[in-house]
């Protein structure tokens, strides 16, 4: 007798459904850690724009109610092309407002530097 060599139909069911759990477990930590990722750098965007408002307002002699511009920061203070802030990695848009309030991005809850939630800016001093 010739024996077929190959796999039967139940081997084959059990590889696929263990593919199928792997990737329910897998799918959504990887998309939660693209999310943290993407909150983290706007995080990070937030704190340099803060940090060049700050460095603006020492240079320029200004005070808690004046607004910098982004054409007065770029190319200054942040590294860009003239006047455009950097992008948020989920496609949020960074607001500056005056120096007595942090910037903050259309995208989470644009909160005070001591919260930690997604979109706002982190201090990052302890």
């Amino acid at each position: 007798m010739k024996r077929r060599s190959g796999f039967t139909l139940v081997e084959i069911m059990v590889v696929v459904l263990i593919m199928a759990i792997l990737l329910a477990v897998g799918v959504p930590n990887f998309l939660k850690a693209r999310e943290t990722s993407r909150a983290k750098s706007c995080q990070g965007n937030l704190r340099i724009i803060a940090l060049a408002k700050e460095q603006w307002a020492m240079d320029n002699h200004k005070g808690l109610a004046d607004a910098p511009s982004a054409d007065q920061l770029v190319n200054t203070y942040i590294k860009g092309q003239s006047g455009v802030l950097p992008s948020c990695p989920s496609d949020g848009t960074y607001t500056l407002g005056d120096m007595s309030s942090w910037p903050t991005c259309t995208i989470g809850t644009n909160s005070t530097p001591e919260d930690t939630d997604d979109h706002i800016y982190a201090d990052s001093g302890g």
